[in-house]
């Protein structure tokens, strides 16, 4: 991909309002500090968001997001803004596929000073690029009724509404091809 970002998914963009370039990129086991110290730094409304709940232990979110990576079904991804050449996370995706079921699913979360860029979406690209690697063909997500971000977000990425949620959440589903 990119010899700046030798770990990069996909090729890094440049966002204006950041003033460097983001790379996304796969999450290894030295990323659980850092990863950490993002969730920390997400305002409450958006971790909220992001676990469907109140979670008080961003270290330990951050060590199962990391240890539950790896192999062929599971993986995060790491959105890291680059500035004067250090990384700051900015976003990440945490993806796994259900053999029963035959879908991948995913959680999602972006900074806040960085919602409404395209860092989402280009997240949200990457993470089904290397579902469709390995061979998955469908992917699906669950959030609150009241998640408008995400379900925007959704619907911009070729996601629907499967009608399969209950009064409190809606279940998104997309079918994956090359």
């Amino acid at each position: 991909m990119s010899q700046l970002f030798p770990g990069a998914v996909v090729e890094p963009v440049e966002l204006a309002e950041a003033k460097g370039l983001v790379c996304i990129r796969t999450a290894s086991a030295s990323d659980v500090e850092n990863l950490s110290v993002y969730f920390t730094g997400l305002s409450a409304t958006s971790r909220n968001k992001r676990f469907s709940g109140a979670r008080a232990d961003p270290g330990a979110v951050a060590a199962e997001c990391i240890a539950k990576s790896g192999g062929l079904d599971h993986f995060t991804l790491l959105a890291e803004l680059r500035e004067d050449g250090r990384g700051r996370i900015v976003g990440e995706a945490r993806y796994a596929y259900d053999a029963a079921a035959r879908h991948g699913e995913f959680a999602i979360s972006v900074a806040d000073a960085f919602q409404r860029n395209g860092v989402g979406l280009q997240m949200m690209t990457a993470m089904e690029t290397l579902a469709i690697d390995l061979g998955h063909e469908m992917i699906a997500a669950e959030t609150a009724r009241t998640n408008a971000e995400m379900r925007g977000l959704a619907r911009k990425a070729g996601f629907s509404d499967t009608g399969l949620g209950d009064w409190q959440s809606v279940h998104l589903a997309k079918r994956l091809s090359r």
